[in-house]
């Protein structure tokens, strides 16, 4: 025993951060005032999307693009635009060389607002001090306006990248659309292979690792897979009166029990496995020794990532949201059919059938049928031994030299999943610094950015395109 904890320890107290270069980067110039202009205009065209496409105001969406042809009239004049149906838009950069392309992506349609909800209203484009309030202006128009204006402003400058660089919009996204698939298509009958993508995803946060005071920068290398997974009974119905021993919806409450009662297996996945090591690093001692020793403490991590739920046991497993469910309409009659709808997000390496799979091994009920129906597998895994990588690490380090620079797993889906299919280096962060209250704003009421996050965001993109 004393011969363990001596091996504990010793390995806790070699685990330290590597050393960090220490790099006085040249000042990023940009017209700050036009940036918060232009995406103030964004934000003022309601371009939600809807998975029932009549719902939406096509021309809103129209008008969006008009307008960006009218805010940033340099890059419509000097880059070549293709419009990708439904609803993509693609635009080139031609480099001095077209070996190895980047391609930076955002969307600009947005999630539905119930406005009664808004202490502003979310499409008037509204500034209170250094804050614009609206929907998009994090999710992703934000993103969309520093691509953008990052380009106008090195255009006006002359500069011309070293390799092609695609801007890869979408206005779908939300409804997982099918413009970046169509795009991504256009990429493989073309052979474009990008040495290097960027999507919305991680961002710069705090206080969410343990034992970590520092800043962090996430970057998500790869991203959960989800699908829907239908639990349904049946029975031959009849009066309430007079029930059968077990109702579909008493069967359906069973299984439901056991699921949430047998959760998954935890995973170590390579992306996790490097953000723990990683920020491990930068922990206080108590988590420095959990860190170095998951050889020890891994069943330690597992009940606590078990009984605590959120964030940190998303990252380890397969997780089930039970999140809807159906029986009769009426209150005395015993329902002919019932069902469970279960939410699941797929850890790397699993599959949506693998998870179909597992349920029927711990429900163990024939009188529960289950299946799966939409949504998508886990993404391929991009790597982060590449130098397109540690380009990336060098740009966040830049704009945020407080934070430490980490891979992590995605836990929500973006259109990035789709470029898997012709590349292994497809990151996930979007380029802002976001408290806990202000990543609550995505898809929530009173979404708004502070003009600090629109200047971090056309500095990323300044740095990242020099460096392509």
């Amino acid at each position: 025993m004393f011969t363990i904890l001596l091996i504990c320890l010793l390995r806790a107290l070699k685990f330290k951060p590597e050393s960090a270069s220490e790099r006085k980067p040249e000042a990023a110039e940009f017209d700050r005032a036009a940036a918060v202009a232009a995406l103030r205009e964004m934000v003022k065209i309601p371009t939600v999307s809807y998975t029932e496409t009549e719902k939406e105001d096509a021309a809103a969406f129209e008008g969006f693009i008009a307008k960006l042809k009218e805010l940033f009239p340099v890059v419509h004049e000097k880059l070549e635009l293709e419009r990708v149906e439904p609803k993509g838009l693609l635009f080139r950069w031609k480099g001095k060389s077209s070996a190895e392309p980047t391609v930076l992506m955002a969307h600009y349609d947005v999630v539905p607002v119930d406005e009664k909800n808004w202490s502003k209203a979310p499409f008037e484009g509204i500034i209170e001090g250094e804050t614009l309030w609206g929907r998009g202006t994090l999710d992703t128009k934000g993103t969309l306006n520093g691509i953008l204006n990052a380009a106008e402003t090195l255009l006006k400058a002359g500069f011309e990248p070293e390799n092609d660089i695609y801007f890869s919009f979408a206005g779908d996204e939300e409804t997982q659309g099918e413009s970046t698939p169509n795009i991504v298509s256009l990429f493989e009958k073309r052979g474009i292979k990008p040495a290097l993508v960027v999507d919305e995803g991680g961002a710069v946060v705090e206080n969410v690792f343990p034992g970590v005071k520092k800043r962090i920068a996430v970057v998500g290398a790869a991203e959960k897979g989800v699908t829907n997974i239908r639990l349904t009974a049946r029975s031959n119905g009849g009066h309430a009166s007079t029930p059968p021993k077990h109702t579909p919806i008493g069967i359906l409450a069973r299984a439901a029990t056991k699921i949430e009662e047998n959760p998954f297996p935890m995973v170590m996945t390579d992306t996790v496995k490097g953000m723990f090591d990683k920020l491990g690093r930068h922990s206080t001692f108590l988590y420095r020794l959990i860190f170095a020793n998951l050889w020890l403490f891994r069943p330690v991590l597992d009940a606590i990532a078990k009984k605590s739920g959120g964030e940190m046991n998303a990252l380890l497993r397969t997780t089930t949201a039970l999140t809807t469910a159906r029986g009769s309409d009426a209150f005395n009659v015993i329902p002919t059919e019932a069902e469970m709808t279960i939410n699941s997000r797929i850890i790397s390496g699993e599959s949506r059938e693998s998870v179909v799979n597992h349920l029927k091994e711990i429900i163990a009920d024939d009188a529960v049928e289950v299946e799966y129906f939409g949504g998508a597998e886990p993404s391929v895994v991009s790597r982060t031994d590449v130098r397109e990588y540690l380009k990336l690490e060098e740009v966040i380090g830049e704009v945020f030299p407080d934070a430490v620079v980490t891979p992590y797993l995605m836990i929500a889906c973006s259109d990035s999943r789709h470029y898997g299919r012709i590349s292994d280096r497809v990151y996930r962060f979007s380029a802002m610094a976001m408290s806990n209250e202000e990543r609550k704003l995505i898809h929530g009421n009173d979404e708004r950015i502070t003009f600090r996050g629109i200047y971090e965001a056309v500095e990323f993109y300044l740095r990242l395109i020099k460096r392509c």
